[in-house]
């Protein structure tokens, strides 16, 4: 797997709340801006979503594809990967990292990598996740500090 890309972004709120939004995957197409259809396909015994499916449109990024996720037993982790290459995917690894700071805010830090089905160089592959995860963290910073969603 090529090399990942990572970013993080300080919200104000605590890590559960934070978590809660992460793992709240139906509701993704009402604040990630590229996604138009999230369904969870498959369950842990605990509730938590293993296999979802994703539909994203972000302009000249269009995909169907699923993700397996695991967990921290305390949500301080989420990971997740490609179950099967896609049309535009052959492989993504992924992971948000929840840290509290101790003042009432929590650091995200997302981890990213992406091969495309399609070759692009390198510099156009990790511009392309860093254009993701800015953008996946700023919606979530959002989402969250806005109190919408889970309660």
């Amino acid at each position: 797997m090529a090399e990942s890309s990572t970013q993080s972004i300080v919200i104000s709120a605590p890590c559960s709340r934070v978590a809660e939004v992460i793992c709240d995957f139906a509701r993704y197409p009402e604040w990630a801006e590229a996604v138009r259809d999230a369904e969870v396909i498959e369950e842990y015994e605990d509730g938590y979503a293993s296999r979802v499916r994703f539909v994203v449109d972000a302009g000249m990024l269009a995909d169907d594809y699923t993700l397996v996720y695991s967990y921290a037993e305390d949500l301080t982790r989420i990971e997740w990967e490609l179950a099967a290459p896609s049309r535009m995917q052959r492989r993504q690894t992924g992971s948000y990292d929840l840290t509290e700071n101790g003042d009432g805010t929590c650091t995200v830090t997302y981890t990213l990598a992406v091969e495309l089905s399609v070759a692009t160089l390198g510099m156009f592959r990790r511009k392309a996740e860093k254009m993701i995860m800015d953008a996946a963290l700023k919606h979530l910073k959002r989402r969250v500090e806005a109190g919408e969603g889970t309660p």
